[in-house]
């Protein structure tokens, strides 16, 4: 897909707001990609799973976090023809329950919806590492930081852009008094 295609899809889908946003990671922002808008429609889904999962191979099984994870790696997993899995917050870390295990030396993709800091990405990658894992790589619909985020493995997203944002404390959307609106699922990472 090019850039334009993924653009008209965004505005198509309702992913994409502007406004002044409280992110996920804790920092503010004039723009908003809402991915949960994307997976809506599943033939919108494979196309941006398929772009994912061509770009890795040797894959054993893909891992997300909840929430903002889970349909893109079941959709990846399925592009791949190999299991999911995926982690979800309990006292404030990310843990596997539900039955999920990870065999040792298992090479895990771990997919995430959007990135802006890679958090949660990063958590996951160190909760599965603990388990022996070994990741191949992380895979994402939107790349926020246009590239900034290093995770030490090969990171391919199906759209890279810059997003500005910024702690709460040096935001300019706040300094001129405009409310602000916390769109994202985070409010788990209790």
């Amino acid at each position: 897909m090019t850039k334009q295609q993924i653009f008209d899809i965004f505005r198509e889908t309702g992913v994409l707001s502007e406004g002044h946003f409280a992110l996920t990671s804790g920092r503010h922002s004039d723009k908003y990609m809402q991915c949960a808008r994307l997976f809506q429609n599943a033939a919108v889904s494979e196309k941006f799973a398929k772009e994912i999962a061509g770009q890795f191979t040797g894959i054993d099984l893909v891992a997300g976090p909840a929430v903002g994870g889970i349909i893109l790696a079941y959709e990846v997993s399925r592009q791949l023809r190999v299991p999911n899995i995926f982690a979800e917050r309990e006292s404030g870390r990310m843990v596997l329950r539900r039955g999920f295990s990870v065999k040792e030396g298992a090479r895990v993709l771990v997919v995430e919806d959007v990135v802006t800091t890679g958090g949660s990405v990063k958590e996951v990658m160190e909760l599965l590492r603990g388990l022996g894992a070994v990741i191949a790589g992380v895979g994402s619909v939107a790349d926020r930081s246009n590239g900034a985020v290093d995770f030490g493995v090969p990171f391919k997203a199906v759209l890279s852009m810059e997003v500005v944002s910024y702690p709460p404390e040096e935001c300019p959307l706040c300094k001129r008094g405009l409310p602000v609106t916390k769109p994202g699922s985070r409010g788990l990472k209790q």
